[in-house]
């Protein structure tokens, strides 16, 4: 069986921002159920110079945008970070989702020698498509997915390995 490029980029991230959202919405619940105001919690961080839950949202959300969109050879859109929500971080969720499963599978199927190049910090990075996914983008958008995970963890949220891998 051949698993396309495709199917290693776009159903990938589409699942692992499902599973975001429900840990939000778990967060979410714990912080109504104990009384804890939801702004501590879009505002709590795992170590001081690491982003808050909302920053680890906002970076999830742009790894997976726009690795699929520079795999694709389009502009991805541009989401300003704004959110202070548990709503609105959730809002940002479903317009990565829409995004997503708006790019076609023959955008990129056949992308995979396709020449990515990022500027990081002034440094110019070049990669092959299949590299760029592989290597920088996946690990990263799962960085961010799973920090998000740990600072609801942290702080309180009965959240658990399922929670984050989800069903099967």
């Amino acid at each position: 069986m051949t698993i396309s490029f495709y199917d290693f980029s776009v159903p990938v991230f589409t699942r692992g921002l499902g599973q975001l959202a429900h840990v939000l919405d778990k967060g979410l619940a714990h912080a109504q159920a104990t009384g804890t105001d939801p702004a501590q919690l879009v505002n709590a961080r795992l170590a001081p110079d690491m982003f808050t839950l909302a920053g680890q949202v906002q970076s999830a959300s742009d790894a997976s945008k726009f690795a699929v969109a520079r795999i694709a050879g389009i502009t991805g859109p541009s989401f300003p970070d704004t959110e202070t929500t548990f709503a609105e971080l959730q809002a940002r969720v479903t317009k990565t989702i829409d995004f997503l499963k708006s790019v076609e599978r023959s955008q990129i199927d056949g992308a995979e020698d396709r020449e990515v190049v990022m500027k990081v910090r002034g440094n110019e990075l070049k990669f092959t498509a299949q590299r760029y996914l592989l290597q920088f983008a996946l690990p990263n958008f799962f960085f961010h997915v799973t920090t998000a995970y740990g600072v609801l963890r942290h702080s309180g949220a009965p959240i658990g390995k399922m929670d984050y891998l989800g069903g099967f």
